[in-house]
């Protein structure tokens, strides 16, 4: 049977796994990622860690439709649970948690970790804490890519254990990687959230109660500060570089992290 073709943001995580990795992909689903890799050979060993019994049983079957049970172990576990020594672990992704789910997931388990993992994040939101625990906790940043699939904007984080690095907390917001390169996604996506930050704002002066979100605040002078290092407002440079914005009743903010329920 010929693997399901993977979405545009599952084929851009698949190109991080280095050729040949053994690969733990926690919050499996129905397994997709890893039976297009291992189809394609591309990688040598792979493990589908689930804690929902459903999605569970979908990448039993998807393993199962392409023959692949001898080479693919699929296992009903919370979180790095599912990687046992044995397995020798070189690559471990992440896919459509909530970017403080994946966080709370490596710092619980980290006792789990060999040292040595190449980690493959693909958070829905919460990418500025899984970036300080990253920060935290020895790794470096090696690559990050901002894609826009449908109406949604994801980003992706790929980090090795490393000489350790410190970022500014504007990095930590943006992504370092992100915030130098600067295409023509990045500026839409924070085009698009400034916009929805300052009705926020405008709201909430609006409403008379004498709210003051200091954390929001903060947070439109960085992506205003941003557009401006770049010549000048937000609404008027970067047009060249940029793909259409969406109408202001569009979504486009990453849709809803999959919910990743616990064991008793």
């Amino acid at each position: 049977m010929t693997p399901r073709k993977l979405s545009a943001r599952l084929a851009r995580v698949a190109a991080q796994v280095p050729a040949g990795a053994r690969l733990a992909d926690i919050g499996t689903d129905h397994g997709y990622l890893l039976v297009a890799l291992m189809s394609r050979g591309l990688i040598s060993a792979a493990v589908a860690g689930e804690v929902a019994l459903t999605p569970l049983r979908a990448a039993e079957r998807s393993v199962r439709e392409h023959q692949l049970g001898e080479r693919i172990a699929v296992r009903l576990a919370d979180g790095l649970a599912a990687i046992e020594p044995a397995d020798r672990i070189t690559a471990i992704s992440f896919c459509g948690m909530g970017g403080e789910t994946i966080r709370d997931i490596l710092a619980r388990d980290k006792a789990r970790l060999g040292g040595n993992e190449r980690l493959i994040l693909q958070p829905n939101g919460g990418e500025q804490p899984l970036r300080q625990w990253l920060m935290d906790n020895g790794y470096r940043i090696h690559h990050e890519e901002l894609l826009r699939e449908n109406r949604f904007f994801y980003e992706i984080i790929v980090a090795e254990p490393g000489e350790p690095m410190r970022y500014t907390e504007q990095q930590l917001y943006f992504g370092p990687l992100l915030l130098q390169a600067r295409g023509p996604v990045f500026a839409a996506k924070w085009q698009r959230l400034l916009r929805l930050k300052q009705q926020t704002l405008t709201g909430l002066a609006r409403a008379g109660q004498g709210v003051i979100d200091e954390k929001l605040e903060q947070q439109v002078r960085w992506i205003g500060e941003l557009f401006a290092s770049n010549g000048g407002s937000a609404d008027l440079k970067w047009s060249c570089r940029t793909m259409p914005i969406s109408a202001p009743d569009e979504s486009v903010d990453p849709p809803p992290p999959r919910s990743v329920p616990r064991r008793g």
